[in-house]
């Protein structure tokens, strides 16, 4: 590859990479927050990832993967190592598993979203209580990214992904991602780059059992029904639109990352203590038991729509925080330090930040 000389928010068209310099990153995140890259490079064509490997190298750190910034807070001054924009597509079927179950790949630039809507379309069940939730597939196994009661451990059987630390392509399984409660081997790492992604769904007209109540009222039905995967698709979608959950459903509160914070684990006995308040708890496929984030957030006394920094305040529709006119990276950081010191403070819970902080 040729030299890259140009700065100051030039591109120059290589024969299979767009590189860009000082590329704004805020208008590339959700949040529309932070500085910009040293380099960016959007890659379309997964056989042009060597390229990328090659520009990485003559730039400071690691390098840093962004799809659709769904869950990333970029800093005020930007980054100054190489960043990838993944943008590869494709999804095909690739055969079958002693089960039965039907072999999905996906590239990991695929949108999330349009995989669901696809899974759903061809009768595969699994994946369609995750309907909704922005960003690429390449980002599920990052935090095992999961909604009403489906999670990608379920699902997924193994991730191709670049390691940086052994400078090649590795394929791992499940089991090697280290996959857990909205984490993995990935999160917090920048040692691999997510490639593609394989998944293992069953046949079947009928969704996985409704196990959330949100979703049964919304359906009509007694929690633990099994109702068609477009329907229960639909319920989903309306119940994560009701709490400004899904992209440009929500005007002036679609600046987020969603939940900000991780439904927090707790101790038996502080479950006993918070059902006894009403509290949501659940119990987790990691066999964790947990509290709602946003129930806890309302108990310390925020409200809807109340200013929390300058140009951060808790959203109109949900117990999280969204940016607005002024936001930066430091007041959205301070405004999280804020909830969780004020949540402890009231309820004795201790908050996580699932937020990427680059």
């Amino acid at each position: 590859m040729a030299a890259l000389r140009t700065r100051n928010g030039s591109q120059e068209k290589q024969e299979h990479m767009r590189v860009t310099h000082q590329a704004p990153l805020a208008p590339m995140t959700t949040l529309g927050i932070g500085g910009p890259a040293a380099a960016l490079v959007e890659l379309h064509d997964p056989a042009d990832f060597p390229e990328f490997v090659t520009l990485a190298g003559t730039f400071p750190g690691e390098p840093v993967c962004l799809g659709a910034g769904s869950n990333v807070l970029v800093g005020d001054a930007g980054c100054d190592s190489a960043v990838l924009r993944m943008s590869t597509k494709g999804i095909r079927m690739t055969g079958s598993t002693a089960d039965g179950r039907v072999l999905v790949e996906v590239q990991a630039g695929h949108p999330l979203a349009d995989l669901v809507d696809t899974t759903v379309a061809e009768g595969l069940t699994g994946m369609e209580m995750l309907v909704g939730i922005p960003g690429t597939s390449g980002a599920t196994p990052v935090q095992n990214v999961g909604a009403y009661g489906q999670e990608t451990a379920d699902t997924l059987v193994e991730v191709t992904a670049w390691d940086w630390t052994l400078r090649r392509r590795v394929t791992m399984d499940a089991a090697a991602c280290g996959l857990g409660h909205r984490t993995s081997v990935f999160k917090r790492s920048r040692r691999w780059t997510v490639l593609s992604l394989v998944f293992a769904l069953r046949r079947s007209g009928l969704s996985a059992p409704v196990t959330y109540r949100t979703v049964a009222a919304e359906l009509d039905v007694p929690v633990g029904s099994r109702v068609p995967l477009d329907e229960v698709a639909r319920a989903v979608l309306t119940v994560r639109r009701s709490k400004g959950m899904v992209l440009g459903c929500s005007g002036s509160d679609d600046r987020s990352v969603g939940s900000v914070f991780l439904s927090p684990e707790i101790s038996p006995a502080q479950a006993d203590d918070l059902r006894a308040h009403r509290a949501p708890v659940n119990r987790f496929p990691d066999g964790s038991i947990r509290v709602s984030a946003s129930w806890l957030i309302r108990q310390a006394g925020f409200e809807l729509r109340q200013p929390v920094v300058t140009g951060v305040r808790i959203s109109s529709l949900h117990y999280t925080l969204v940016a607005e006119e002024g936001a930066s990276a430091a007041g959205f950081t301070r405004a999280v330090d804020i909830v969780f010191q004020e949540v402890l403070r009231r309820t004795g819970v201790r908050l996580t930040s699932e937020v990427d902080f680059l």
